[in-house]
């Protein structure tokens, strides 16, 4: 397997930069996710590691040797596709084995390759249907076993997942996952579904217009988002986002309303964040806040409240009395806030902790 080195990688079409001077390291034997919204440039990165799409300028190396000016077929990788692209006309033994027979790999090797791989992947039943025969998760198996056969450097899979319905999906996470376990195989992994990245990678690399925005491992991202978008995309419900201002004593200020902050943080305009699970609301008569909606998801439940600077997200127990229409307060856990620059959006230094008061309070 291959450590993959991305030095100042940049990718253009015709005028337009889609990949920005990428620089990372993917770790030998990880599974690292590339994850953002569409046309953030994870998809061109990953085309480009596989040599499928030339770069415009930066090197990429596989365990130190460039390969950025290398066909595809010499990098030695393997990919999966969303469209699983297995021939219609071929058996799934003739699918998994069809790489092999190219490399001219002898036909007792490939016979006893193919069999393994489909016992690994509970296969072997399937292995005289065609894929017309098979359901979308049986597709997906056929074309990571074809990868898989090969024993290549690095598995570069392009949301491979996006066609499968929501059961198929969590197990073909947990399947993945364990599969890269048991190979100790480097796995690059592109997706726009952060439940996939979060569950899945070691490292998540999140992009944004072609560039990077964070490199962390999934629990690193959710508590320590370095700016406003990452601290959005990631984490469901999003991140409640209040713009306000810094005072010159260190009080974070919404209209009448204010929090104090932790630290020392420059005044002026500034960003608070906090997490739907930070917020802690209980009803009174005479509370700030007014609940507008209340989504009942099982073991949880969602309550979007309205107060006189905007909308926010608490998470509750399942069982939460809260009705629409109901006054509450609003308490916050403070060490779980967060505190951006309002014009950068990157997260300032003073957070965490950001502290805020018990109870948001109205002042004088």
């Amino acid at each position: 397997m291959a450590e993959i080195r991305l030095e100042s990688v940049s990718k253009d079409f015709g005028a337009v930069r889609v990949v920005d001077d990428v620089d990372l390291t993917i770790e030998e034997g990880s599974f690292t996710v590339l994850l953002g919204p569409s046309g953030c440039g994870k998809s061109t990165t990953l085309n480009m590691i596989a040599g499928l799409e030339e770069v415009t300028s930066g090197r990429i190396l596989f365990d130190g040797d460039e390969m950025q000016d290398r066909a595809p077929h010499r990098r030695d990788i393997a990919m999966v596709f969303q469209s699983y692209a297995l021939y219609p006309n071929r058996s799934v033994r003739e699918n998994i084995a069809f790489g092999l027979r190219i490399a001219r790999v002898p036909k007792k090797d490939i016979a006893q390759r193919v069999q393994d791989v489909a016992a690994r992947l509970e296969l072997t039943p399937l292995l005289d249907r065609k894929p017309r025969q098979l359901s979308g998760g049986q597709q997906q198996r056929v074309a990571l076993a074809r990868a898989i056969v090969r024993r290549p450097r690095a598995f570069l899979l392009d949301e491979p997942l996006s066609n499968l319905d929501a059961k198929l999906r969590a197990d073909m996470r947990i399947g993945l996952k364990e599969l890269q376990q048991e190979l100790s195989g480097t796995f690059v992994y592109v997706t726009h579904d952060q439940t996939e990245a979060m569950s899945m990678a070691d490292r998540v690399v999140v992009m944004r217009d072609g560039r990077i925005q964070q490199v962390d491992d999934p629990l690193g991202l959710y508590l320590r988002p370095a700016n406003r978008f990452v601290a959005a995309f990631v984490g469901s419900p999003t991140m409640n986002q209040i713009e306000g201002e810094v005072d010159a004593r260190s009080t974070f200020r919404i209209g009448e309303w204010a929090c104090p902050v932790a630290g020392e943080p420059r005044p002026g305009p500034a960003v608070l964040g906090l997490r739907a699970e930070a917020i802690r609301l209980r009803a009174a008569a005479e509370g700030v806040g007014q609940v507008r909606v209340v989504e009942r998801l099982g073991v949880e439940s969602l309550v979007a409240v309205a107060l006189p600077f905007g909308d926010l997200v608490a998470r509750t127990g399942a069982n939460t009395t809260l009705q629409p229409g109901d006054r509450v307060d609003v308490a916050t856990d403070a060490e779980q806030a967060h505190l951006f620059d309002a014009e950068t959006g990157d997260r300032l230094p003073t957070s965490p902790p950001a502290v805020l008061a018990d109870e948001l309070s109205q002042t004088s």
